[in-house]
């Protein structure tokens, strides 16, 4: 049995993403797809004394059928003033010390101005920190061809996998007859019934980044992952 997972890459993403990390063998990070504008791909939430904050990378988007990893920076600086906030929120969470060099680094030595790069720095760092060791390919060095849903099926063939999981949203367009005629089993990923941890700033919110369960919890927030 191998499982893998397909997903278009996000910024410091939340934990339901991770819990598709750690499920699969093997993550494969799409982003051969068109970029979406006001979505996930190049931004997400922190919690702050003022409610919700969204940080945003500036980008350009030349076209609609711009690809993510076409997708480049338009601002320099994007990352002084997004560490900048995260500090600001977050210098007084219980772990924040013991992982402020690793992502203040990790903004520092940003160099990329391509959106896919820089997501997968951060995806990267932030596996290694709730010690998910899954393997992370890149789809275009899986030539995949076909449409929609040939294409995932392309890879995970070409990866040997046996399941393919899958988020939620995807059930509108996975035509499961053809995961089935290839005997690829579908599990859905259920978001519902995570636990609450300790939050700042007021009433508790799931749909933040990862960051705030790392720095609120430390080496605790594996424990707070649909699958720990």
């Amino acid at each position: 049995m191998k499982k893998v997972a397909i997903l278009q890459s996000n910024y410091i993403p939340w934990k339901g993403y991770f819990d598709i990390i750690k499920m699969a063998d093997v993550f494969v990070i799409y982003d051969e797809v068109q970029y979406t504008k006001n979505d996930w791909r190049n931004r997400n939430q922190i919690k702050t004394a003022n409610g919700l904050s969204w940080l945003t990378i500036p980008v350009i988007q030349k076209s609609l059928n711009q690809k993510i990893n076409e997708t480049y920076v338009s601002q320099i600086n994007w990352n002084k003033k997004h560490w900048n906030s995260i500090t600001c929120n977050y210098s007084k969470a219980p772990f924040f010390k013991q992982y402020e060099d690793d992502f203040k680094n990790l903004y520092s030595i940003i160099e990329t101005q391509n959106l896919s790069e820089i997501n997968k720095i951060f995806i990267k760092k932030i596996n290694e920190i709730l010690n998910i060791q899954t393997e992370i390919i890149d789809s275009q060095d899986l030539n995949l061809v076909g449409d929609k849903n040939e294409r995932l099926i392309d890879a995970i063939k070409k990866l040997n996998g046996t399941h393919y999981i899958s988020g939620p949203a995807a059930k509108s367009y996975i035509d499961l007859n053809k995961f089935e005629s290839e005997s690829i089993k579908v599990e859905w990923v259920d978001y519902n019934g995570y636990h609450e941890y300790s939050q700042l700033f007021g009433p508790f919110k799931h749909n933040v980044s990862i960051l705030d369960l790392i720095f609120n919890e430390g080496s605790n927030a594996t424990n707070f992952l649909k699958n720990a």
